[in-house]
């Protein structure tokens, strides 16, 4: 058993921000599945939306957020967060973070606007903020001596316990204190047991449960897959956000085409050179991620079309390098000069709104475990998130989970160590049909696309889920009966993610935001203005 204060199960910028927080007080254990730097955050392009223009006011930025979460968002949480970011900006910079500025101050950020935002508050680091970001909280917690990090380490489940007034700690069917995780060694094959007296999880969301994303095939939903089967309340997880605009080219995997391209005056046309966001929205294509997503899919639906395009030609070639060199050089190496030709874009899953349910302070209701990042449904989001507001969302959100969990942490390191079971392979074999693997993360993949995706109907949703219900228990019989592998974990949790998308979106009889069922065309503020809960029953 290896035992530690606090267990990070993740490497975003929510993990390594939590982390250097809590190291000055305990240990801290980051086991992550990739390189440390394989994340999410470290593709993240567009920038950080926070209120330092003086023009600007955290009103404006409450006002933009409660718009573009349609009616889903907790105001509490939206303005908790929003009056907080600016000063987590300040501590990255403080800790070393390069974000383009304008003028001589420290603070003096070069803003530019995305879609929903009424004002130019978005932060960035050319087009690699989220790289800019990662790469510092990296060196940071490399340096930290409290401070251990274990890469090509895949968290199997989280080790939980009830609390008994006549034996103390006691395993029971279902248990409400989380004491750590059962980790896969990818190196060695071995599972090995992690005890910890707080668990954070900042695993990223699980668009990857959809075949064309923008996310690297590390965002299985492994957190809110493993929080959910423990017993964790999971929230809005029918609220899956299509970024518009995704490179389309045979070649070219999940590259995304940043937002700020669009809030630099680039226009969506389709094959004939024509612009047609106007018959969609007057915003234009500055108008929320989910109308622009829909858009576009009408469009392909209407035309029969690969894809549409995304002009920015009108610009000076030099700005256009300048303020993207990232997303340039990227495009040029498939041939597509985006100073002189547009680019081919579709939609493609990007982000999950929905996730563990947490309060203010990212706390699950499964005492000592904590979610925070895009695991996390904290409500900031609602029904739709605005550009640039996750990478705010996990900085306070860290900050918050830290301060909580020295609390929850102190009391812990009070009482005795648990002595845990070890992980058990008995009467397990090595794996003989890797192909059940290969063949229903595919199927997982296609149906969720085909029937849970953009635009859905009661009657794909019903289809869909007869189909997981079959693909989990092939699962279920295969993870029991052979080792343990990263791939089955991964097929597992991602099969876990499917199945809430798809129960979420069965109960909410409406459409909004993100969610559109074409037999419920319209909203039901009477009835369905709630979060939808899900938890696993025992």
């Amino acid at each position: 058993m290896i035992e530690t204060d606090f267990l990070v199960i993740g490497s975003g910028v929510a993990g390594l921000s939590y982390a250097l927080k809590v190291a000055q007080f305990g240990r801290v254990v980051i086991i992550t599945k990739k390189k440390i730097y394989k994340t999410n955050t470290a593709l993240a392009q567009g920038g950080v939306a926070a209120v330092f223009s003086k023009t600007d006011s955290f009103e404006n930025h409450v006002a933009d957020t409660l718009a573009a979460g349609d009616g889903l968002c907790a105001e509490d949480v939206v303005r908790m967060v929003v009056e907080n970011g600016p000063e987590r900006i300040r501590e990255l910079v403080d800790l070393g973070a390069r974000f383009n500025r304008e003028g001589g101050g420290k603070y003096d950020f070069s803003l530019g606007r995305e879609g929903g935002h009424s004002q130019n508050r978005i932060i960035h680091a050319r087009d690699l903020t989220g790289k800019e970001i990662e790469d510092v909280l990296v060196h940071n917690v490399e340096q930290h001596e409290n401070i251990t990090i274990l890469e090509n380490h895949v968290a199997v489940n989280l080790i939980t316990y009830s609390t008994s007034v006549r034996s103390g700690l006691v395993r029971t069917q279902h248990e409400n204190i989380c004491c750590g995780a059962y980790v896969l060694d990818n190196d060695t094959g071995k599972v090995e047991t992690f005890a910890a007296k707080v668990t954070l999880l900042a695993t990223g969301g699980g668009s990857k449960v959809y075949l064309y994303t923008s996310n690297p095939d590390t965002a299985t939903g492994d957190g809110i897959a493993m929080a959910y089967r423990a017993g964790a309340t999971v929230a809005n997880m029918e609220f899956v956000q299509f970024h518009p605009t995704c490179l389309f080219h045979p070649e070219a995997k999940n590259f995304l085409i940043s937002e700020a391209v669009r809030g630099e005056g680039a226009y969506l046309i389709d094959e004939q050179g024509n612009r047609f966001m106007g018959k969609y929205s007057p915003d234009l294509e500055l108008a929320c991620r989910d109308v622009v997503a829909r858009a576009i899919d009408s469009e392909l639906k209407k035309t029969g079309a690969d894809s549409v395009f995304l002009d920015i030609t009108h610009k000076d070639p030099d700005f256009i390098r300048k303020r993207f060199p990232n997303i340039y050089a990227k495009c040029l190496e498939f041939g597509i000069d985006i100073t002189q030709q547009p680019i081919p874009v579709v939609p493609a899953a990007h982000y999950m709104c929905g996730g563990v349910a947490t309060d203010l302070n990212g706390r699950s209701d499964i005492q000592c475990l904590y979610a925070v990042g895009e695991t996390a449904c904290t409500g900031l989001h609602g029904a739709n998130r605005l550009a640039s507001n996750s990478l705010l969302e996990a900085l306070v959100y860290a900050h918050n989970a830290a301060q909580s969990s020295l609390k929850e942490f102190e009391q812990a390191a009070k009482k005795s160590t648990v002595d845990l079971d070890p992980w058990d392979e008995t009467n397990t074999l090595d794996s003989d049909e890797a192909i059940m693997v290969t063949h229903n993360w595919d199927e997982i993949r296609r149906l969720m696309w085909n029937y849970v995706g953009i635009v859905r109907s009661d009657k794909r949703l019903h289809r869909a889920q007869r189909r997981i219900e079959m693909i989990q228990h092939e699962i279920e019989e295969y993870y029991w009966d052979f080792k343990i592998t990263a791939d089955l974990i991964e097929l597992r949790n991602l099969a876990t993610v499917a199945e809430l998308i798809i129960k979420s979106a069965l109960m909410r009889k409406e459409s909004r935001g993100l969610h559109y069922n074409l037999w419920y065309p319209d909203k039901d503020d009477a009835n369905c203005l709630v979060p939808t809960l899900v938890q696993k029953t025992f």
